[in-house]
């Protein structure tokens, strides 16, 4: 980072070239008096000039100082008026946000995020339809839906959210009792939790599918994962639902190296839909979001 790029230490020169004194400054920004000295060392080490002559009894500034002290008031002046902006902003946006989304994605990811942006901007209502079935966006009037895999609709557009993959997973205490699969011919022949309302299904990897028979069926996919948890058998999961069990060693990925048909996350809209300023603030802070979680998790 350049020290033109360090925008508190740009604020502490302003102040200490308008105040005539680190003192005033330091107290003004609420810094110590060491600090403030540091920060101004630094924008001078970065940028290798020096901004400042310093004795014991006064501060005098330099032509190169003076240069950056005026360029330093415009570019203050410019984040304070778009700190304004997105005050008024804030205070404006209201209206009713109508979401849906799978309920393990909705309950671990996007519900903690929701405080956030409700003090962000308390006037928009939020309205959540946390469901594993595909809604029908224009029927239930939806603005937004997060969705796994490719998009079969074509009234619908999609953002990229995440990147994701499924995962075969199981509990220590499953695998301690009945062992863990070597190979897509052995996962047949496990006690499978299945999602979906159908007794018998394909779990589909890059190269090949494997047929499936329910050993517990259910139409919940957090149910599953839960049940999986329980030790009642293998899941096939999104990799965002069952990450954080996986890190702690709660879940034990199967069969890694089977690659296993990737299903990204997108974040769907109404093609014929002209987006209202909420929508499109509150995209935007999810994708920011999502990118933060994205870069956490590795």
């Amino acid at each position: 980072m350049s020290g033109l790029d360090d925008l508190p230490a740009l604020r502490v020169f302003e102040r200490v070239v308008s105040l005539g004194s680190l003192t005033a400054a330091a107290a003004e920004l609420g810094l110590s008096l060491a600090a403030t000295s540091k920060r101004l060392a630094n924008l001078e080490r970065r940028n290798g000039i020096q901004l400042l002559h310093r004795s014991t009894r006064k501060l005098s500034i330099t032509p190169e100082g003076q240069t950056l002290y005026l360029h330093a008031q415009r570019i203050l002046s410019e984040v304070r008026h778009a700190q304004d902006a997105l005050l008024q902003q804030q205070q404006l946006l209201s209206g009713s946000l109508r979401i849906t989304s799978p309920n393990s994605f909705g309950y671990r990811h996007l519900l903690p995020l929701l405080s956030e942006f409700s003090q962000r901007y308390p006037h928009v209502q939020l309205q959540l339809l946390m469901s594993d079935d595909v809604k029908d966006m224009l029927a239930e009037r939806l603005d937004l839906a997060i969705r796994y895999g490719s998009l079969p609709d074509s009234r619908l557009v999609g953002r990229h959210l995440l990147p994701n993959k499924r995962v075969l997973c199981a509990a220590p205490n499953y695998l301690q009792q009945y062992g863990a699969p070597m190979s897509l011919t052995e996962l047949a022949r496990h006690r499978c939790i299945v999602i979906g309302t159908r007794n018998e299904t394909e779990w589909r990897f890059r190269d090949s599918s494997i047929h499936v028979k329910a050993f517990i069926l259910c139409n919940d996919g957090e149910a599953c994962h839960r049940l999986a948890l329980q030790g009642l058998g293998v899941v096939m999961k999104s990799y965002w639902d069952v990450a954080e069990d996986l890190q702690k060693g709660n879940l034990v990925q199967l069969l890694a190296d089977e690659a296993v048909a990737d299903a990204p996350i997108n974040l769907i809209y109404p093609r014929s839909q002209d987006l209202a300023p909420r929508v499109k603030v509150f995209m935007c802070f999810l994708q920011e979001k999502m990118a933060q979680l994205a870069q956490q998790m590795g």
